[in-house]
């Protein structure tokens, strides 16, 4: 099984820059970022489906707003990429953590670090 907290937690080198002085709202922005980046995304390609499928003829939007999925394999292909999803908004979540994981640094260390952003 494909471990996707883990795949979208990858990061670049070196310190995350911070913006705001508490790490809450850090945390926060950086989630409502990544959704909404992801929404963005979402809502261009449907936009472009749609008025390429009804300008063929083959689905009017009426038929996409009323779709039930009538497979298994379906909601299991969903499930699959709502756990991709949630993995990519709540990636800073997930370094945070494994940081505090981190066996080399020492609480004081992390503190500190904490303190900083």
């Amino acid at each position: 099984m494909i471990d996707y907290i883990k795949l979208a937690s990858s990061k670049s080198k070196g310190k995350r820059p911070y913006f705001h002085d508490d790490p809450a709202v850090e945390r926060v922005l950086n989630i409502t970022m990544a959704v909404a980046g992801e929404l963005a995304v979402m809502r261009e390609r449907m936009d472009s489906i749609e008025r390429i499928l009804e300008k063929k003829g083959l689905v009017l939007r009426e038929e996409i707003e009323n779709y039930v999925p009538d497979s298994k394999e379906i909601e299991e292909e969903r499930q699959t990429w709502h756990s991709e999803y949630i993995s990519r908004i709540l990636r800073i979540v997930q370094q945070e953590m494994e940081e505090l994981e981190n066996p080399d640094k020492s609480i004081e260390d992390i503190a500190n670090d904490i303190n900083e952003m």
